[in-house]
């Protein structure tokens, strides 16, 4: 148990939040959510209280909160996730929930096309847990099935302010053409950062996201650099492909866009993810360095070296600063 104001997670910074809306995660059904609804637990900004603020229902709170129930059971809430994966890890978030948070949860989960109905068959995943007030709760789940659906069981009621669901995206490759180029860094194809030189204002794993960035606060920033050298983040591909085309988007980065970058790339077979920080040092050029604008997305795709194909990419931006969006079409090997 973290408290709220020490929100890092422990499961590592290379697994996306499957129950992310920007992936068309949402809560579809709850018990009950008299006092804050169920759209709120899944929220990707940090949870947030407003001394003060009330509305018809009483107490005004961000996240999901049923009322005090004065019968027998308990409240639940069924969370669609964004994209089908294997779980690592829960928070059950109770952020400025005090006397109104429950005493325990647990998480049920299920494998359904469509949505759950009354024959769908749940399986915990995490037992009945005691839970805090104001804290996060990191829970490691030790299941390596895929899970499209979560149940989150609140004893008796209360409220929860956010929950994350760490985990891997599960693909279906066998649906895509293997001469179509695909974005092989998408979160929606499996893609993720495996490791970054600094990640001050915002992590890499947001350049991997559907769509543009919304803001300067959607993507990776880094601090501003006041040593030689430059800033770089590791990323694994969905799968193994040859890139083909680059796009770097630098949306809602003016002042602190970086002024070149470049990509380097490899076909990794072995040593684990802490050792690719040395041994990126020594990949390939895939895209050398390339002069950048603020806010506005860069196209190459002449520049781009046909190294065959690759798992892995360092994407380097010189010296610092953000990138809204990377993507990297290619064709699966």
């Amino acid at each position: 148990m973290i408290t709220a104001e020490q929100p890092q997670t422990p499961f590592g910074n290379n697994l996306v939040n499957l129950a992310d809306p920007r992936l068309g995660a949402e809560a579809i059904f709850a018990t009950d959510d008299f006092f804050a609804p169920k759209e709120r637990l899944l929220n990707p900004e940090p949870a947030v209280f407003i001394p003060g603020k009330y509305d018809e229902h009483g107490k005004w709170m961000d996240g999901w909160e049923s009322r005090r129930k004065r019968g027998e059971g308990h409240d639940c809430c069924v969370v669609r996730l964004g994209l089908p994966g294997v779980i690592q890890g829960i928070d059950i978030d109770t952020s400025h929930f005090t006397g109104n948070f429950p005493p325990a949860a647990s998480i049920d989960a299920c494998r359904v096309e469509g949505e759950p109905s009354a024959g769908t068959e749940w399986r915990e995943i995490v037992p009945a847990t005691t839970l805090q007030g104001n804290a996060h709760h990191f829970i490691a789940v030790g299941d390596e099935r895929i899970w499209t659906h979560l149940r989150l069981n609140i004893f008796p009621d209360g409220g929860v302010a956010r929950l994350r669901v760490y985990g891997r995206v599960a693909v279906d490759w066998d649906t895509f053409d293997r001469k179509e180029l695909i974005d092989l860094a998408a979160v929606v194809h499996g893609g993720r950062a495996v490791g970054c030189s600094d990640q001050h204002y915002g992590s890499p794993m947001q350049m991997l996201y559907p769509g543009r960035g919304v803001n300067m606060g959607d993507g990776w920033e880094t601090r501003r650099r006041r040593e030689p050298g430059n800033d770089w983040a590791i990323l694994a591909l969905g799968h193994r492909g040859r890139i083909r085309k680059v796009e770097v988007d630098t949306a809602h980065f003016k002042g602190n866009f970086p002024d070149r970058c470049s990509i380097l790339a490899a076909e990794v077979t072995g040593g684990t993810e802490d050792s690719l920080v040395t041994q990126s040092m020594f990949w390939r050029v895939l895209l050398p360095e390339q002069k950048l604008e603020m806010d506005r997305p860069h196209h190459f795709q002449r520049e781009i070296a046909d190294l065959g194909p690759v798992t892995h990419i360092r994407f380097n931006i010189i010296p610092d600063g953000g990138v809204s969006r990377l993507r990297l079409f290619g064709e699966l090997a």
